[in-house]
């Protein structure tokens, strides 16, 4: 399916080429020439990702990622300046964007922004859904081996032996059981797990220590000790069958 971009500039070459730019790569692009029309847009329209100018007569670009932010928090945003300032670079960090470029910013720039974003809104949304499936999910696994695993304690017992996890290791191993078989990228189980958004480089290097801590812990149950497998490159996954 193809991503919906609005571009909301008030100059009209500006507009016309990043438009022509957005849509020579195979995106859905409207654009709109003021911030007005960029609100009404957005609230009957679904926009992937917005580009928007910072300033604009009338409704600037910060007041319309504010607006945009209460009705449409999934849409991705990219604000665009010709001004730059550590002021406008501060406030529109504030208001969640995705990423503040400079203008005239070059069509590779734009378009490794915008690929960044959607990645970023995919990557969000399934942990939504995932977050959503765990409301109902179970608390405790019992293995073949009689290995139970109770997640709501973060606990694990077999036999005579007992293993607690940390929070964050019980949320991770909660996460990977509860989806048993499916790949998490790196940057997915940051934000699951931690509670925030990183980037591809980062992400492998915050996750490695507690897949690491997790693992050793693991180790004492022979049901358990091979079920959390690196998916090289990518992420994780939890091998069930045990």
């Amino acid at each position: 399916m193809k991503s919906n971009i609005l571009v909301v500039d008030d100059e009209p070459v500006a507009r016309q080429s990043l438009s022509d730019i957005l849509k020579l790569e195979g995106y859905v692009v409207s654009a709109v020439s003021n911030g007005q029309a960029a609100v009404e847009h957005v609230r009957t329209h679904a926009v992937d990702i917005m580009i928007v100018d910072l300033k604009m007569p009338g409704m600037d670009g910060l007041e319309v990622i504010q607006v945009v932010n209460q009705t449409s928090p999934e849409t991705e945003i990219i604000l665009l300046t010709a001004h730059a300032s550590i002021e406008s670079a501060t406030q529109a960090l504030r208001l969640r964007i995705h990423d503040y470029l400079l203008k005239p910013a070059s069509p590779p720039q734009i378009l490794a922004s915008v690929k960044k974003g959607l990645s970023r809104r995919t990557s969000k949304s399934r942990v939504s859904a995932v977050a959503s499936a765990s409301d109902n999910a179970q608390d405790i696994y019992t293995l073949k081996d009689g290995t139970s695993v109770d997640l709501s304690r973060r606990q694990i017992k077999f036999k005579t032996k007992v293993e607690h996890l940390t929070p964050a290791e019980g949320r991770l191993l909660r996460i990977l059981m509860e989806n048993e078989g499916k790949v998490f990228s790196h940057r997915e189980l940051v934000l699951l797990v931690q509670g925030y958004d990183t980037s591809q480089q980062e992400a492998p290097e915050i996750l490695r220590p507690l897949v690491s801590r997790l693992r050793h812990k693991l180790e004492a149950f022979p049901s358990l000790s091979e079920k959390v497998v690196s998916v090289r490159g990518t992420g994780y996954l939890y091998e069930g069958g045990g």
